[in-house]
């Protein structure tokens, strides 16, 4: 059934277990998911996606949650995989329409949340702290937390059973079998739950494309290790600030080449001292210094790790490539490393700022031609793998845009899951389980929540082909004073433009043409100031397009005297 073509979903039948993705199918960000059986709801991650160029004055996008706001009462908690922005970054505003809701994730996890939380200035004191092989009954629903490595410490999946059936959600994943912090993938588990029978997995999709199996992460170590030796001058890493395993790499290699290392970034400063108060990260003593005691050691003592690897416009990595940085200013012969992998959606930004960097001088070190970043997701072969020894009897793949999905789908089908028992949805489409079967039911709205500062809902679509058309097109606007009564002008029409042409002279040609457009609708009897305006809109609009092949937007105001 087409997506396009889904209905509103049908009531839920008592004893069947709907599910409703909220994010994350569609798109690699905003990832939530409603879970509902009985009149009650489980919610299993609510994270951002981050804008891309097409989101101007966006900062950030929330899933669709206003399709549950007049459920609130109904939700029985929020189950957080791990504490990727992607998964817990838009819990403050959901905090917003109900404070009390039960959070339900690892040490970690919570802590990484708490911080934002405090930032919001909520409150929410409802936190149930779980590990791997736990257990929870809450109302209908029955969990089992389930270890899986990732690129964050303490990552989770989780088994839902209901009385209609078992779900198992492995958030994001991979299979390394060599992880820094010993914790693998518990695939016992997994096997374990494929023998009880698993009737929905829910399976992370973003590397179905990629053949064979994820590098492992201590692979990195010796490309890191031969950067830090080459460079004559600071070596500064860019990742993310929930990193903690790469920062910890970068820490280590630091200290074996005998510099001091300096975070730079709100967030990387926030999330490293969680993690190292936690004993996530462990820094040797005398390691860390102030940002502001940088210039107190020569360039080849010091490692500067930042945020700003996705080339986000306000970041520390950004503000250093446009020399915009208070403190830090780059040098002909410094390296940057970017550590992290392009999200799919900001390739142009990360290449402005490569670009911004290389033009002052810099060794750009990145993922295209240095190992010094490997993904937080299972490729193919893992995928593969899960499969046979789940043995699900339907799959919902989740997390990724929707060529990921289906190519975890062909994977899924390859191992015997037939091909009915495969769903490929996007965000809102309803997915009901009903006596061991599982079907596309009909569709919720579940489009995009946009964050403007501290606005949050009241942008549309329309509002943001505004702001485009304005940041690619230019701004014209026309001012004129009519008399309607007596049929005639008073004063203008006055024609002025930003960001279209540099002199508003070049209008010269056009306003007697304006001028005669107006009076002769004004002796036709027109006394309507819109229709005045859709008048001058239209013959502007025209010229505009014939002389410059340009599409500005026009604002025309007549003024009645």
């Amino acid at each position: 059934m087409a997506a396009s073509s889904l209905k509103t979903p049908p009531a839920l039948p008592y004893g069947t277990l709907r599910i409703i993705p909220l994010g994350g199918l569609g798109d690699v960000g905003r990832n939530m998911a409603v879970l509902e059986i009985d009149t009650k709801l489980l919610l299993i991650d609510c994270g951002v996606l981050f804008p891309e160029d097409d989101h101007p004055g966006v900062d950030l996008i929330l899933p669709g949650f206003e399709a549950i706001a007049d459920r609130m009462d109904d939700v029985l908690g929020l189950v957080l995989t791990h504490g990727h922005e992607d998964h817990i970054g838009a819990v403050p505003y959901l905090l917003r329409q109900r404070a009390d809701i039960p959070l339900i994730g690892s040490k970690l996890t919570l802590a990484l949340l708490n911080e934002k939380i405090r930032e919001h200035r909520l409150k929410n004191s409802v936190r149930r702290q779980v590990t791997d092989g736990d257990r929870m009954t809450i109302g209908p629903f029955d969990l089992e937390f389930i270890a899986v490595n990732h690129s964050i410490p303490d990552a989770l999946a989780v088994a839902v059973r209901t009385s209609a059936g078992t779900v198992l959600h492995t958030g994001d994943f991979k299979m390394d079998q060599l992880p820094l912090d010993g914790r693998i993938t518990d695939l016992r588990a997994f096997a374990r739950l494929g023998e009880e029978g698993v009737d929905l997995f829910m399976v992370d999709s973003t590397n179905a494309e990629v053949p064979g199996f994820t590098t492992p992460e201590r692979d990195i170590t010796p490309a890191l290790e031969r950067v830090f030796a080459r460079s004559a001058q600071r070596v500064i890493v860019a990742c993310f600030a929930s990193h903690v395993h790469r920062v910890q790499q970068v820490l280590d290699a630091a200290v074996a080449d005998g510099r001091k290392v300096v975070y730079v970034g709100r967030s990387m400063v926030r999330n490293m001292g969680v993690a190292r108060d936690l004993g996530y990260l462990h820094i040797p003593g005398n390691t860390l210094i102030e940002l502001r005691d940088i210039d107190k050691y020569k360039p080849e003592q010091v490692v500067i790790i930042s945020t700003g690897s996705q080339g986000e416009p306000l970041s520390a990595l950004s503000r250093i490539a446009n020399r915009e940085h208070p403190v830090i200013q780059l040098k002909a012969g410094d390296t940057v490393v970017l550590a992290s992998s392009l999200i799919p959606g900001n390739e142009n930004a990360v290449y402005r700022v490569i670009n911004g960097l290389a033009r002052l001088g810099a060794h750009v070190i990145h993922k295209g031609n240095a190992l010094v970043h490997v993904s937080g997701h299972a490729s193919a072969g893992e995928l593969l793998y899960c499969y046979n020894i789940i043995k699900p009897r339907h799959v919902l793949p989740v997390h990724g845009e929707i060529r990921h999905l289906m190519a975890n789908g062909d994977l899924a089908r390859a191992t015997g899951v037939p091909a009915e028992n495969v769903l490929i949805a996007e965000d809102g489409n309803v997915v009901d389980l009903h006596k061991g079967r599982a079907r596309i039911v009909g569709k919720v709205d579940a489009g995009y929540i946009f964050v403007d500062g501290t606005t949050v809902g009241d942008i549309s679509e329309a509002s943001l082909t505004d702001r485009k058309i304005l940041g690619e097109e230019g701004f014209i606007s026309v001012v004129t004073v009519v008399d309607i009564r007596s049929q005639r002008i008073i004063s203008g029409p006055d024609v002025h433009a930003r960001g279209f042409v540099e002199d508003d002279s070049a209008f010269d040609s056009i306003r007697p043409q304006l001028a005669a457009a107006l009076e002769s609708a004004l002796a036709d009897g027109v006394d309507d100031s819109h229709r005045l305006q859709q008048l001058i809109r239209r013959k502007l609009g025209k010229w505009v397009n014939d002389t410059y092949r340009r599409r500005p937007m026009i604002v025309p105001v007549v003024v009645e005297a």
